[in-house]
């Protein structure tokens, strides 16, 4: 299938190159089109189409040289390396492909080098002062039921299956709903992966890609999701990516033609992973399962790609690039990080941020222990010499935490005791604020389930991850209260967000239908996180604590002479605080203000808690 860049623009461009010529494209050429003014200067093209690596290609465009041309195993595939000169301009040249032994030409393409947005190279990546949306696209909304069943891909909607059915949720619900999201108070989203899935079933989580340079028909197209990205970004919204760099769907173009025996791991061969997350790290570590946890298969539908193979490498690391520069993103989220090939995953790294600089990376190590985080961070320092450029992970620890403390009793190393204690990893990390803390995702159950539907807990618990020195994520309808079962279940994790679909008797979206609860936490996330945008000491202050006692956390974010307190009171009963233990952080402040309801305090004595609660007061 022949890749162009969506648009009426480059469309009436492209046409003229085939006018009155009958010769075909390759099937695949990806990177389809590349950007001039790069950093980096080489640009890699896999060409794939019948008996191609018996041809000769051939172009000719000031800046741009041929410098090698690479055959693999599969006579199908021709590897170009182009040198593209500092100076080189924007425009378009042909790329032709002449028979070896006759001369005959047998393939062209029209390739394009683009203009780049201006200050592309220098745009800023998420951080503390930002709250992350997660949503499952197919859950969230579905704005475009035209695109629900597309000819060619078989897994069709049906919302009365959670489990693995697609429900119709698209790139337009998304867009419809950008204000709510705005007025919520998020600044980024992440979406789960919207790139084509075209499997049988269970297609709906994006995780198993089948096109890496396409938009999944059923969620929109190509240039859909770059408008949908333009228009965030007038709402002050930035767009994470999930990028999924361990893996493949097993109906990806490339297994119906795989280009090299080892592009997958284990040549090939469905071998499980035994997700041994320590072996990376674990001096004693077999060398058998250090190769199992790497090249181990999720599942026989996931192929794990070998990415020792230096074409497949260099591939996956312009693929991101293509989508950061085409689509105009904010960040990338990336799945099953640490399973990727430990020395890939550094030269991936290193390459994003050669051609961004201030871009933000967040990656999925899903364990419960720091130091198995910690690895993949940028400045952490590996007994073996291993170096990342990770600016950030997302913080398991940490959540998992904050679960078993605000839904266990209290006692010397239960409760609040052990959310304080785990503070202590934060000297592991090279930057915890940039540490992406998250209530909840799409593969965990949904937190007001966990806490028993104590929906005080909840708003505890949001205070404390928007105000520790932490990046913030919540999901998807932890503002109204959805629920799911306490144990691990997809469906039940991602059900649809109400409103979303045309039919839905409650909408989230305007409130109607919805309970007074569900109305209560809706205001008081959409509270919380507005006043947190300019909450400078919650961004980039330091933080105070004081050991929890009598089931009371009290800790401070100070940044100059802006002082936030934070109190949280697991108490099922009002209590009275004395102050005079918390000096270090009041200093002689004598007045407060509630940032939830305005509320004004002298700071005497004592200060009135009221039960189940998190009072977060700017001192004055």
């Amino acid at each position: 299938m022949r890749h162009f860049l969506p648009g009426a623009l480059l469309i009436t461009v492209l046409l003229p190159a085939f006018a009155n010529d009958n010769t075909p494209a390759p099937q695949h050429l990806e990177p389809p089109f590349w950007w001039a003014g790069m950093a980096e200067p080489q640009l890699q093209l896999l060409v794939h189409a019948p008996a191609i690596a018996g041809s000769k290609p051939e172009l000719h465009y000031p800046g741009v040289r041929l410098l090698k041309t690479e055959t693999l195993p599969n006579p199908n595939y021709l590897v170009l390396t182009l040198q593209l000169a500092p100076t080189v301009r924007p425009g378009g040249f042909e790329i032709r492909f002449r028979d070896q032994a006759t001369g005959r030409l047998r393939y062209q393409y029209p390739y394009r080098l683009l203009q780049r947005e201006p200050q592309s190279a220098q745009r800023q990546g998420f951080g503390a002062q930002d709250v992350i949306l997660n949503l499952v696209p197919d859950r969230f909304a579905n704005g475009n039921p035209d695109n629900d069943r597309i000819a060619g891909y078989a897994d069709h909607v049906d919302r009365s299956d959670d489990g693995g059915a697609r429900h119709g949720g698209d790139i337009a619900g998304i867009r419809a709903h950008l204000d709510y999201i705005q007025r919520m108070g998020y600044t980024m989203i992440w979406p789960t992966p919207m790139l084509e899935n075209n499997l049988p079933r269970y297609s709906y989580h994006g995780y198993a890609a089948t096109d890496l340079y396409r938009i999944d028909p059923r969620f929109g197209s190509n240039e859909d999701y770059r408008q949908l990205v333009q228009a965030a970004r007038q709402r002050g919204i930035g767009m994470i990516q999930d990028v999924v760099l361990n893996h493949i769907g097993s109906h990806h173009w490339w297994m119906q033609d795989m280009p090299a025996p080892d592009w997958l791991g284990f040549q090939g061969k469905f071998v499980p992973t035994r997700h041994a997350r320590t072996t990376l790290s674990d001096r004693y570590a077999a060398a058998a399962d250090r190769e199992n946890f790497s090249y181990g298969w999720f599942t026989d539908t996931m192929p794990d790609l070998n990415q020792r193979n230096p074409v497949l490498a260099t591939y996956q690391i312009q693929n991101t690039i293509w989508w950061i520069e085409y689509a105009g993103l904010s960040g990338l989220r990336v799945d099953t990080y640490s399973y990727s090939d430990p020395a890939f995953l550094a030269r991936w790294s290193a390459s994003i941020l050669r051609e961004y600089p201030h871009f933000s990376m967040v990656g999925e190590e899903w364990s419960t222990q720091p130091l198995v985080v910690a690895r993949w961070l940028r400045g952490y320092r590996n007994p073996d010499g291993y170096r990342s450029s990770m600016p950030a992970m997302m913080d398991f620890p940490m959540q998992d935490v904050l679960r078993q403390a605000f839904s266990s009793n209290e006692s010397w190393n239960s409760g609040f005791n052990s959310l304080y204690e785990a503070l202590v990893a934060d000297q592991l990390y090279p930057q915890p604020e940039r540490m992406v803390l998250f209530d909840g995702n799409h593969d965990i159950s949904r937190i007001y389930s966990v806490f028993d539907k104590d929906a005080a807990l909840v708003k505890m618990a949001l205070a404390y991850i928007a105000t520790i020195p932490r990046t913030p994520q919540l999901y998807y309808g932890t503002e109204i209260l959805m629920e799911s079962r306490k144990e691990r279940d997809d469906g039940a994790a991602r059900r649809d967000f109400p409103g979303g679909w045309a039919e839905d008797k409650v909408n989230a979206f305007t409130g109607a239908g919805l309970s007074e609860a569900q109305q209560n936490m809706q205001r008081y996330v959409a509270r919380l996180l507005n006043w947190r945008k300019t909450a400078n000491a919650v961004h980039k202050g330091h933080m105070l604590h004081f050991s929890p006692e009598d089931g009371i956390y009290c800790y401070f974010r100070i940044l100059g002479k802006q002082t936030v307190m934070v109190i949280l009171n697991k108490n099922t009963e009002s209590r009275e605080l004395a102050l005079a233990r918390f000096t270090e952080g009041i200093g002689k402040r004598t007045k407060a203000s509630d940032v939830m309801d305005g509320r004004q305090f002298r700071l005497a004595e004592t200060l009135a808690l009221p039960a189940r609660s998190a009072t977060i007061l700017e001192l004055e």
